[in-house]
C-alpha cells in the first residue's frame, strides 16, 4: 500500500473540496494516484458536488428542533424553491437541527467539521457534499442557534410558510411560559422587531434617530423641540422594539400589557432573548 501523506491528502481536498478522511480512503483505495482518487470521489458522488459550491443558494428552509433540553434553529438555504420542497431536503435540514441539538457546536465552521453521528466515518460538511449529490444543488448551512431550556427559562416558537419565516423567543425567570413565548414568536414574524426591548437599542441607534428628528422639526419652537423627539423616539420604540409594540392579535394591548396579563402566582413573563429568521436574510 503506497505511503499517504497529508501533503497527498491536502493537494486532493484542494483540488476537490472533499473532506480530510474522504480523501485519504481515496487515496488508499488509489495506491496514492492523484487522478485515480480523483476519479474515485467522483464515482462516489462526492467530488461532484464541489462543481455545485459557487452557486447562489436564495431558497432554503428554517427548522426548528425541539429537544428535552434545547430549542434549536437552523436555516439551510438551497438554490430553488423546488429543491426546497423536497423531502429529501427536508429530512437533511431536520438531521442536521438533531444534530446541532445533540451535540451543542459553537458555530457553523466547527460544526462542518465534527463527525457526523449516524455515520462517523464522514463530516458534517462530507454528508453535506452528498446531500448537494442527491438532490442535485447547492445547499448550504447558512446560520442556528440553540436556546437552553432549564428551570429558569420558558423558550416558544413559531415557523411560518413551510419554514420561510420562523421566530423563538425564550423568556424568565421560570419554565412555564411557553405558550406566552410560542405568542410573542408569532408576534414577532408578524411584525418584525429589530430590537427585544428599548434597553437593547444601542445609543448610537438612539442618537441617530435623534438627529433625524431633529432634522425634521427644525420649524418647531425650540421650547417644544425635546418633547417631540422623545415622543418620535417612543414612537420608534413602538415599533422596533417586541415588549412595546401593539399586539397583532388584539391591539388594543401592547405587549408588555400582555406580559403583566399573563403573570402566573405574581411572577411576570419576561422575555430575555428572541430570533426572527427569514429565509435569505
Amino acid at each position: 500500500m503506497a505511503n499517504i501523506t497529508m501533503e497527498m491528502i491536502k493537494e486532493l481536498r484542494e483540488k476537490t473540496g472533499v473532506g480530510i478522511s474522504k480523501c485519504k480512503e481515496a487515496l488508499e483505495s488509489s495506491s496514492g494516484d492523484l487522478q485515480e482518487a480523483i476519479t474515485f470521489l467522483r464515482k462516489a458522488g462526492i467530488a461532484s458536488a464541489v462543481k455545485k459550491g459557487g452557486r447562489d443558494t436564495n431558497e432554503g428552509m428554517i427548522a426548528i428542533a425541539d429537544h428535552a433540553d434545547c430549542v434549536v434553529a437552523v436555516e439551510v438555504n438551497s438554490e430553488t424553491d423546488f429543491v426546497s420542497q423536497n423531502d429529501t431536503f427536508k429530512e437533511f435540514v431536520k438531521n442536521l437541527a438533531d444534530e446541532i441539538a445533540q451535540t451543542k457546536p459553537s458555530d457553523v465552521e466547527s460544526f462542518l467539521k465534527q463527525p457526523y453521528s449516524k455515520d462517523s466515518s464522514m463530516s458534517i460538511d462530507e454528508y453535506r457534499a452528498i446531500a448537494v449529490q442527491t438532490v442535485g444543488e447547492n445547499l448550504k448551512l447558512h446560520r442556528f442557534e440553540i436556546f437552553q431550556k432549564s428551570p429558569e427559562v420558558s423558550v416558544g416558537f413559531y415557523s411560518h410558510m413551510g419554514g420561510k419565516m420562523a421566530a423563538v423567543v425564550a423568556a424568565g425567570p421560570k419554565a412555564g411560559f411557553e405558550a406566552v413565548c410560542k405568542n410573542l414568536s408569532m408576534q414577532a414574524v408578524a411584525a418584525d422587531p429589530a430590537y427585544l426591548n428599548p434597553e437593547e437599542v444601542s445609543d448610537e441607534v438612539k442618537e441617530r434617530e435623534r438627529e433625524i428628528i431633529r432634522d425634521q422639526i427644525q420649524n418647531k419652537p425650540p421650547e417644544i423641540q425635546n418633547k417631540i423627539v422623545e415622543g418620535k423616539l417612543n414612537a420608534f420604540y413602538e415599533q422596533s422594539c417586541l415588549t412595546r409594540q401593539k399586539y397583532v392579535k388584539d391591539p388594543s394591548m401592547t405587549i408588555d400589557k400582555l406580559l403583566k396579563s399573563e403573570a402566573k402566582d405574581g411572577v411576570e413573563p419576561n422575555p430575555v432573548r428572541f430570533i426572527r429568521w427569514q429565509i435569505g436574510g
